[in-house]
């Protein structure tokens, strides 16, 4: 967890580190930096993050289909942020948003099934 004034990009090795396998790394176009590219794919992840508007390289990597599966991450995060101490993180200790974070996930889990 970042404070609110840091980018996430900037801990991505991290997060990355953390992840035991994955296949793919999913990521909006503000991860589109070489060095993240160069350090997924050491990690044997296929990085799939499209190119900002200005990029000059194309990106062979680039799988429009996953690209698209995002949403499904990005549906989970809209519905997390209709609790309130999670959308303006109104915690001051991380375990403490953790618990709120896997409390709200259990309440959407119970109401899809």
């Amino acid at each position: 967890m970042t404070g609110d004034e840091a980018h996430d990009s900037q801990v991505v090795k991290q997060l990355i580190d953390s992840v035991e396998a994955a296949d793919y790394l999913l990521a909006v176009k503000g991860y589109d930096a070489e060095n993240i590219r160069i350090f997924v794919k050491n990690k044997n992840m296929i990085p799939v993050i499209p190119m900002r508007s200005n990029s000059k390289r194309l990106s062979k990597e680039f799988d429009k289909y996953l690209y698209q599966l995002r949403y499904l991450v990005e549906n989970v995060f809209s519905r997390l942020k209709h609790f309130r101490a999670i959308a303006i993180r109104f915690d001051k200790l991380a375990r403490n948003d953790q618990s709120m974070v896997y409390i709200a996930c259990m309440f959407i889990w119970c109401k899809t099934k």
